[in-house]
């Protein structure tokens, strides 16, 4: 019997609008999948910013195409996993279906997803928050509205970063991992903010530099003792494989490198070479960031702070303690929807 899907076009929006060097935006555009069989509903979710190349309509497309296979769950799995090039050019759709079976297959065997991805670790990683690119004025309401966490996230790459690093050192005493999101443009640059941040407060600096430039991270590195993540520079395993020794560390994010298996496969590709991981995300609902924190007893940092950044958020899943991130028991990925969506049957 072949697994129904379904879909949801929706507008996930920032509680705040949300700035990084890429620039400003008040939401991000995403689609939820749904697949049903045997009594059991699976959830995946597609959350793309504006400035990747996929597109909601084109991983629609993709979903309907898939959907009119009529395939049972496990032979979906099956044609996902065998990397398909029309899913090869769109990892985020890719990453969602596969999420949304995942999701299903645990369910249906009464397992956590984590377990029936064969993951077994306990360690608990340091969490971050984020805060955007924003006015120095807003920065202490944002900072009162964010959970306790093991450090916050700083966007940086504008000629604020400075002015606004030093103020948030004022009004919280977290330690700090600077973002630049491709946004600086020296070596110099980017050692003046982390002498504004200061060294001992610092965890790491993620992408400041345009990936036309990786050979700039090792120098940064060399010169300030931070680990430098490859985020834009790194989205695959192959990316991972072409840049011995530029990078320190690596950010992983579902919807970049195309599902839970390729992120399983980069994170022991970074162990290996000695790379410290972390968890990322494209700012995605609790749906998407519970799926990615499956594997976070793998990870040294996680950045899953999509769900307290959003404020329309459909589904409820991972959640704070005390600074530390927990996932909800239960089998599957254990998340629950908490509003109306109009699924779109495909086939109906």
């Amino acid at each position: 019997m072949a697994a129904r899907i379904s879909f949801c076009p929706y507008r996930l929006l920032f509680k705040h609008p949300f700035g990084t060097a890429h620039g400003m935006r008040d939401g991000t555009d995403a689609v939820f999948i749904r697949i049903e069989e045997k009594g059991c509903i699976g959830y995946g979710e597609v959350t793309l910013p504006p400035y990747v190349e996929e597109t909601i309509a084109g991983a629609i497309e993709l979903i309907r195409g898939i959907g009119d296979n009529e395939l049972s769950a496990e032979a979906m799995l099956r044609f996902v996993l065998s990397n398909p090039v029309a899913l090869d050019h769109a990892p985020g759709c890719r990453a969602g279906i596969q999420t949304a079976l995942v999701d299903l297959l645990a369910q249906q065997q009464q397992l956590p997803a984590r377990e029936f991805l064969g993951l077994r670790g306990t360690k608990v990683p340091m969490t971050l928050m984020t805060v955007g690119i924003s006015p120095l004025d807003e920065l202490e309401q944002k900072l009162r509205e964010l959970p306790a966490s093991g450090a916050l996230k700083v966007k940086v790459g504008d000629p604020d970063a400075s002015s606004r690093i030093q103020r948030i050192m004022q009004l919280d005493n977290r330690r700090l991992f600077l973002d630049g999101n491709q946004g600086l443009a020296s070596v110099e640059d980017a050692q003046a903010l982390i002498d504004r941040a200061g060294v001992d407060r610092m965890i790491g600096f993620e992408q400041p530099f345009g990936m036309q430039h990786d050979d700039l991270n090792e120098t940064l590195s060399a010169r300030t003792r931070v680990v430098v993540y490859g985020d834009e520079s790194i989205q695959s395993l192959k990316d991972l494989v072409a840049k011995p020794g530029l990078f320190g560390g690596v950010n992983v994010k579902l919807m970049k490198c195309g599902g839970l298996d390729r992120a399983m496969d980069i994170v022991r590709a970074a162990r290996d070479v000695g790379m410290h991981v972390m968890l990322g995300s494209m700012s995605e609902s609790s749906l998407g960031c519970t799926a990615m924190a499956q594997l976070a007893a793998e990870a040294d940092i996680v950045d899953l702070d999509g769900p307290w950044l959003i404020k329309n958020d459909p589904f409820a899943g991972i959640g704070m303690d005390q600074g530390r991130l927990y996932v909800p028991s239960g089998p599957g990925l254990a998340v629950r929807l908490v509003a109306d969506l109009e699924f779109v049957v495909i086939g109906a």
